[in-house]
């Protein structure tokens, strides 16, 4: 009886385990690597153009995907 209760425990972290490691979110987020986003933040930033303390805060919202 006590080999069933551990196969079973056993049998059921496997079957668990990997439904957890898929529901994990990707921690880079977006499509885009951090490279890619800085370019295309700092061109829209360009387009606008954006100098100083604005440039820098409208980069940082721009790189969180606020704005």
């Amino acid at each position: 009886m006590r080999k069933g209760r551990i196969f079973s425990c056993i049998f059921a972290c496997l079957l668990v385990a990997p439904a957890f490691a898929q529901a994990a979110p990707s921690p880079s987020g977006p499509s885009m690597d951090k490279a890619e986003l800085s370019k295309s933040c700092s061109a829209q930033a360009d387009a606008k153009g954006l100098h100083g303390k604005t440039r820098k805060h409208f980069r940082s919202q721009c790189k969180h995907g606020k704005s």
